[in-house]
């Protein structure tokens, strides 16, 4: 339990600050925490995972706006569906360049628009600030590691 302090008090600080700001600046909250949980979930708790953390929820939020684009453009049934069809191939399709290479993050940017109608708005800079957490929580997690004194357990614990 005590290997976990330093990550629960990271989260659950910068989770707090996050709902404060959020709320304080009209950013949508939900989608910060998906930019974090991309952030997290590529692996890559750096300064280039969270490049591509951003470029490809990011990238997400570009393929959602052209499938409601388009879809406007054509007609609500088999145009859209075709569409739909063609762009969730091209995002997995653009996965061949490393910086696009973690598929699901892609995907959660799409979602994140589509949950807000379009409003791209409202989801890039909830994304951006998103990711940019989850990096302090990693770095603030590496810090608490380093200052917080763990217990030695005994073999037998």
């Amino acid at each position: 339990m005590y290997e976990r302090l330093p990550v629960a008090l990271a989260a659950g600080l910068l989770a707090a600050l996050w709902v404060l700001l959020s709320s304080h600046f009209s950013l949508v909250t939900w989608v910060g925490f998906i930019g974090c949980s991309a952030y997290f979930a590529q692996g890559n708790l750096s300064l280039s995972g969270l490049g591509s953390t951003l470029a490809t929820t990011l990238s997400g939020v570009f393929w959602a706006w052209l499938i409601i684009y388009g879809a406007d453009k054509l007609d609500a049934g088999a145009g859209a569906a075709i569409l739909t069809g063609i762009v969730t191939g091209a995002m997995c399709l653009q996965a061949h360049k490393r910086l696009l290479a973690f598929i699901p993050a892609t995907f959660l940017g799409c979602c994140s628009l589509f949950a807000l109608n379009g409003d791209w708005h409202a989801a890039v800079p909830a994304l951006v600030l998103g990711a940019l957490m989850g990096l302090g929580m990693s770095c603030l997690t590496s810090l608490f590691s380093r200052l917080l004194p763990m217990p030695q357990l005994s073999e037998t614990e």
